[in-house]
């Protein structure tokens, strides 16, 4: 595959999570992965699902200057794609269609309307592909990033 790769929220998430230090080294190897690579996109409601993760969800919360720096790098290095009207609309049709829920939907739709052909989540029914976009989970035994760029 030489397509670009949609990272959700808990792939980000894990790296700065010290609380399961098995996820957070291998979200740091994809995540480090996909930067090296070029092929890692973020989506807007991404980053802002980190912003709300990272400082009130996770053991040990990060302060917010902490968290705005990871943003901007991501902002910098990482190709972010914007939540547009179409892909709210899109999102509506994923939960009526295929029963997400509208958050699910929203990364589904901002994958499938901007041609990404893989998410990486661990909140989807790994290998399903709908509409053209697969769901892996990179926490999965045996998953290898370098078999899909």
């Amino acid at each position: 595959m030489t397509g670009k790769v949609l990272v959700d929220t808990n792939v980000l998430v894990y790296a700065y999570d010290f609380s399961d230090p098995v996820k957070q080294e291998q979200a740091f190897k994809v995540l480090d992965e996909l930067a090296q690579s070029g092929r890692g996109v973020l989506s807007a409601q991404v980053l802002a699902e980190f912003v709300v993760a990272v400082t009130r969800k996770i053991e040990q919360p990060l302060d917010l200057k902490a968290v705005q720096k990871s943003v901007e790098n991501y902002l910098s290095s990482w190709t972010v794609f914007d939540i547009t009207s179409f892909v709210v609309l899109e999102a509506v049709r994923g939960v009526r269609e295929h029963r997400f829920s509208y958050w699910d939907a929203q990364i589904w739709a901002t994958a499938r309307l901007n041609q990404i052909p893989v998410v990486l989540s661990e909140g989807f029914a790994s290998g399903s592909t709908v509409e053209g976009v697969t769901f892996l989970n990179p926490f999965a035994a045996g998953f290898d990033l370098a078999r899909f760029l």
